[in-house]
């Protein structure tokens, strides 16, 4: 990530709410710099955005989806919903990472794959995010944080083609490692077994 990629350091002492939010509008912002690039720069931007989606969908499936669960009334359902759009949008990531940048179809699927992003992002931030927020102490959102934050700090900025993932995720190859890498690192920012 750029300087100007990274969360802003007023956001060191923010909840996990407020970080990805704000990760989410840097998500828009690198669609935006992956969607104007010139040809010849369109991969580089082109991974930093897959990293900075490998760094936020895993911190959520790790960190923020398994505490809404059990934090409100109809959290496994709110979950499961956001789960689904995850994979969907995965799968269409990992067609483009194996086709690269340069393939006929690529500024397509980046429309088609941004808009997916976009509408979970809002679903999130409207019925995830809400809830959890009205049923967490400002302490449990600001340790959340700090997982997602070692998770960011951590994350390759590259994908490593070969890297296969230990774990049966719905992808396979580089955004995957980079998923599983991602994984490790909050497990252990939170205290939890890899």
């Amino acid at each position: 990530m750029t300087a100007q990629q990274t969360v802003p350091e007023k956001m060191a002492e923010a909840d996990v709410i407020e970080l990805l939010q704000a990760q989410h509008g840097m998500i828009r912002n690198l669609f935006d710099e992956v969607e104007q690039a010139s040809a010849d720069r369109r991969a580089e931007a082109f991974t930093r955005l897959v990293r900075l989606l490998a760094v936020h969908e895993t911190a959520e499936e790790e960190i923020v989806h398994p505490r809404a669960r059990h934090a409100f009334e109809g959290g496994d359902g709110i979950v499961d919903d956001r789960l689904a759009e995850e994979h969907e949008a995965k799968e269409l990531l990992q067609r483009m990472d194996r086709a690269g940048a340069d393939a006929p179809d690529f500024m397509h699927n980046l429309l088609v794959l941004r808009a997916a992003v976009e509408a979970h992002a809002r679903s999130e931030e409207r019925y995830e995010f809400t809830k959890l927020y009205a049923h967490t102490t400002k302490a449990e959102r600001r340790a959340m944080a700090a997982g997602v934050k070692a998770a960011e700090a951590m994350a390759p900025t590259h994908p490593h083609p070969g890297v296969e993932s230990a774990k049966k995720n719905i992808l396979m190859g580089t955004p995957a490692a980079m998923m599983d890498r991602v994984r490790d690192v909050i497990r252990q920012a939170m205290g939890k077994n890899p």
